[in-house]
């Protein structure tokens, strides 16, 4: 998933404190509120339970290296344990949020990405992280080669298929419904299995690109008069990924909560009020930034107003 644009004015630094990058795992909550006060031993025990499913590995670890605590924290762990391939990309990761937010130097962290890559070579999180700071920090040729890397340990690894579109959608402010995020959208959901969320990923470049075309001006900033959300092309790729919605729903997917925030912003924007209740009612309160943030909106504000429309309890 794209960050969020960054915030204008109080309200917007509310909302983001609202949200919670966890959303509804449990185990990853206490864990990360263990990590805090400097009992790495919960992490330790999520992580290795975890396994390798990538996906809920990729989301676990870089919701744990967000937590302003997490660096010194897994440096201690790595004290008690030299050997321990968890401590070791979690530090990385740690170190890669820290770049972003200037704390640390971007090469440290791609260092450290790179170490732990080498000793977990099967494991595609250690390249998640460098992914996460090339996106914002690397050149084109470098988030290629980087995602390239994730997908040669798992081909339908969620979060790195959503920086690429994030990215991807940022190349050319000008309109063009030729744009090659849709087609890299369209190719990754073809490629997954049928019952991959990736089936989502056009839906997801459509968003992006919105937010791209908004922010230079060449859509209205209110999402619902953009005509961006109308016409055959959209049409489509909306149909398409609510009717995978209706016959896969992943229950079970830790990231399905980002995916329904973007189906459901999406048929907010359509005006299908009716397929975006069911989808609210599988949200709950798990708001995300990314899409109803977009272009640069109060994405807590947002979303409260559309699950009113869409309910009927405004």
């Amino acid at each position: 998933m794209s960050p969020p644009p960054p915030p204008f004015g109080r309200g917007r630094r509310r909302a983001a404190q609202a949200f919670d990058e966890a959303l509804d795992d449990a185990e990853l909550v206490a864990a990360r509120a263990a990590l805090a006060q400097g009992r790495w031993q919960s992490a330790r025990s999520l992580l290795v339970h975890t396994g390798d499913d990538w996906d809920r590995r990729g989301h676990r670890m870089t919701v744990l290296a967000k937590e302003p605590s997490c660096a010194p924290w897994a440096r201690e762990w790595l004290l008690a344990e030299p050997d321990s391939a968890d401590a070791t990309v979690l530090l990385a990761l740690a170190l890669v949020r820290r770049a972003l937010r200037g704390k640390d130097k971007p090469p440290r962290a791609r260092e450290a990405c790179r170490d732990a890559a080498a000793l977990v070579p099967g494991d595609p999180t250690p390249w998640l992280g460098l992914l996460l700071l090339e996106r914002s920090l690397g050149a084109e040729e470098d988030v290629v080669r980087v995602f390239d890397e994730v997908r040669v340990r798992y081909a339908d690894h969620h979060h790195a298929h959503h920086l690429m579109v994030a990215r991807l959608a940022e190349r050319g402010a000008g309109p063009d419904p030729l744009h090659e995020v849709y087609d890299f959208a369209n190719w990754a959901a073809e490629q997954a299995p049928a019952d991959s969320p990736l089936a989502i990923l056009p839906v997801v470049a459509h968003a992006e690109r919105y937010r791209v075309l908004a922010r230079a001006g060449h859509e209205s900033a209110d999402p619902r008069a953009a005509g961006h959300w109308v016409g055959r092309r959209a049409r489509l790729v909306m149909k398409a990924a609510f009717d995978w919605w209706l016959e896969w729903e992943q229950d079970g997917h830790p990231r399905r909560l980002i995916d329904l925030n973007f189906l459901a912003h999406a048929k907010c924007c359509e005006g299908r009020g009716a397929e975006a209740a069911a989808l609210f009612h599988r949200i709950g309160e798990h708001v995300t930034p990314a899409p109803w943030a977009y272009p640069d909106r109060d994405p807590t504000a947002a979303f409260r107003a559309a699950r009113a429309s869409a309910l009927g309890t405004t």
